[in-house]
């Protein structure tokens, strides 16, 4: 069960990665290569109910699970950071459970050094991309129905 001791391996991964890069600089491209490596996410699923609010830019995200009920996420925005957090997310948040997931605070960000070089929207970003990817993965209910 993930808390804010211990964290699941794939987040635990990611804070260590950013924990090497010194330069601020360094890890805004880390960022944006997360988002890069999002998959194609259709116009369809661009939709008031998948957009996240109280961004600066457009940010969608979807939720569904996998045949072992685990939780995958898919996201789009139209700002190269905003990108990069649906990008880090969903690595750090994908393959989990709904409960895990619901238990998951997004306390992790402070320890990849990330929010000390974001602004304040940014970092405020952050966790409305966290909060409605969350509550996407709660409001799952049958994975047929997706």
């Amino acid at each position: 069960m993930p808390s804010s001791t211990h964290l699941p391996e794939a987040i635990d991964r990611i804070v260590q990665r950013f924990q090497r890069l010194t330069d601020p600089k360094q890890r805004y491209e880390q960022l944006i290569l997360y988002g890069k490596k999002l998959a194609e996410f259709p116009e369809v699923l661009k939709t008031p109910e998948n957009k996240v609010m109280g961004c600066v830019s457009q940010v969608f995200v979807v939720a569904k699970l996998d045949e072992n009920e685990h939780v995958e996420f898919a996201g789009d925005s139209d700002a190269l950071i905003s990108k990069g957090f649906v990008g880090l997310l969903s690595i750090c948040m994908g393959g989990l459970t709904q409960k895990e997931i619901e238990l998951l605070t997004p306390d992790f960000i402070k320890d990849t050094g990330l929010v000390a070089s974001l602004t304040p929207s940014r970092a405020n970003g952050f966790y409305n991309v966290f909060k409605k990817m969350q509550q996407q993965a709660m409001e799952i209910e049958f994975p047929s129905v997706r």
